[in-house]
């Protein structure tokens, strides 16, 4: 017997026994994300032989397509941008099993012949099985998606068994605190909060997962988490990009809306958060919430908790760039932030008087996203006298989650020799180190979950409209200021003097990950 006809997948077999016969649809099927992300993860998950023996895939989008056409950008898509090279047979299997709908997002029409199209796929199926909504298309469409969902019956269909619909949603989720509470309105029009999949994908990258390991399944560093022993958490999340082709959706974005909001506090909210009484998926997402909630509201003004810029021309990877209102499509007196940096302070027992530090932007030194836990000095020590001899570093925690997921701490130690002299040294781990480079994206990880009906890695909707209440106010403090108080930077620096002066007020200063 060839490998090919060896392949599980080719056999219609599947070793997780947690995933439901499946037809999945992809709202957007014609889109980028689609084409880099979901389509791939989805082969992925076929070569591992996870996804269901009985699955189909069902691309909706407004551009007429035929099936065929559909699964050869499909298999290009694969092909493309898969972590790994596609095996032929298990590819062409797959894309066996691919169809495709043309239609508005708010055609009822459309939406009915989706309806008696899935109904026609489970009957050749041969059993019952449950669809899995993702919508990947722009927010503007959100509404009527759910809409139309509700209407022709979909949304509600097998709502009291386990092959009840889910729906995937795609970040942002919202603009404000009141489109987000407008959205989980809609949802609830026509989905039970148990249906909803709020995605963001930093959730499925191991070094986030692992994060909840370390704390809890290690004895050494719990005991340690809270204020008696931290003094301040830095979370980073830069990028060494500009805004490139995406000037029109960057002016509405900014960075605030883009990272902070949801990546950089779904980060503080793990870091932060009590232990859960379990891994099931409520458990973990209410102490996400509580944390959250515990957050108290940012000071606005010159002295306040907030910075932000804007990045100039500057060198970057030994070429010069422009600045942000040099690109194109951005408009030349532009007041969108490249760049914010906050000061949070959590008000409960744990992290009372434990500052926590977010920065995120664009055109920063490097690319690197990562938590780093600064651990107080110890309040007398040995090797604390003035002189050369005795270099003492901060013992530090590190989380790297990207571009090299791992972590390191950073220790003082002696320089071997006949003198006694210390130096900081660093132990680290590496993910591709240890278990090599082929480990599954996020998009694999969150997908499968959302197959199986598990919900940790995804944002429940009261989780959502928290993290809005803390960074509403200062979108619109920003808004009515317009470019006063804006700070700028230079392209390929880490940041701007505004942010180094949110830390010195407090005695602190950035890290360089």
């Amino acid at each position: 017997m060839s490998d090919s006809a060896r392949h599980p997948f080719l056999q219609g077999l599947s070793k997780h026994r947690g995933t439901p016969p499946t037809i999945v649809v992809i709202f957007g099927a014609s889109g980028d994300l689609t084409a880099r992300k979901l389509l791939p993860a989805l082969y992925n998950l076929a070569h591992d032989n996870l996804l269901p023996a009985d699955f189909h895939l069902v691309g909706f989008s407004r551009s007429p397509l035929p099936d065929a056409e559909f699964r050869a950008l499909a298999t290009k898509a694969v092909r493309d941008f898969s972590r790994r090279a596609p095996h032929t047979a298990v590819l062409e299997r797959l894309a066996g099993r691919l169809s495709y709908v043309a239609g508005g997002y708010d055609e009822p029409a459309a939406f009915t012949r989706l309806a008696a199209h899935i109904a026609e796929l489970e009957q050749r199926l041969g059993g019952e099985t449950q669809v899995l909504c993702y919508i990947s298309t722009p927010p503007s469409v959100f509404g009527a998606i759910l809409h139309q969902l509700g209407a022709c019956g979909l949304a509600a269909r097998r709502l009291d068994s386990p092959l009840h619909t889910k729906v995937v949603i795609e970040k942002p989720f919202g603009r404000d605190l009141a489109s987000a509470r407008a959205l989980n309105a809609a949802i609830r029009e026509v989905c039970a909060e148990k249906q909803v999949y709020r995605i963001d994908h930093y959730l499925g990258k191991e070094t986030v997962q692992d994060l909840l390991v370390q704390r809890f399944a290690n004895a050494i560093f719990e005991p340690l988490w809270n204020r008696n022993f931290i003094d301040h958490i830095q979370i980073t999340v830069a990028e060494n990009l500009g805004v490139g082709t995406r000037g029109g959706y960057y002016e509405q974005s900014g960075a605030l809306r883009d990272m902070i909001q949801n990546h950089t506090m779904q980060l503080l909210a793990l870091t932060a958060m009590e232990p859960p009484v379990s891994l099931d998926a409520e458990a973990v997402r209410d102490e996400k919430v509580k944390v959250l909630r515990a957050v108290q509201a940012l000071a606005l003004g010159p002295e306040g908790d907030t910075a932000r810029a804007q990045y100039a021309a500057g060198m970057v990877g030994g070429k010069m760039v422009p600045g942000y209102r040099e690109e194109p499509g951005i408009a030349a007196d532009s007041a969108t932030e490249t760049y914010t940096a906050l000061r949070l302070s959590i008000n409960n027992w744990r992290w009372q008087g434990v500052p926590f530090y977010l920065r995120s932007g664009k055109r920063l030194a490097r690319r690197v996203s990562e938590i780093a836990i600064q651990f107080k000095r110890p309040p007398g020590t040995l090797f604390a006298a003035a002189g050369e001899r005795f270099a003492l570093a901060p013992n530090t925690l590190s989380f790297l989650i990207q571009p090299d997921e791992g972590l390191s701490l950073v220790l003082n130690g002696k320089v071997p020799g006949l003198e006694t002299r210390t130096q900081p040294v660093k132990m680290s781990f590496r993910y591709a180190a240890t278990y090599g480079s082929d480990t599954p994206e996020a998009y694999e990880r969150l997908v499968l979950d959302a197959l199986t009906g598990d919900g940790t890695l995804f944002i429940r909707g009261d989780e959502a409209e928290a993290s809005w209440e803390l960074c509403t106010p200062v979108l619109d403090s920003w808004r009515e200021l317009g470019r006063q108080g804006m700070d700028t930077y230079a392209a390929g620096s880490w940041g701007p003097a505004a942010a180094d002066t949110l830390l010195a007020r407090h005695g602190h200063q950035w890290r360089q990950p």
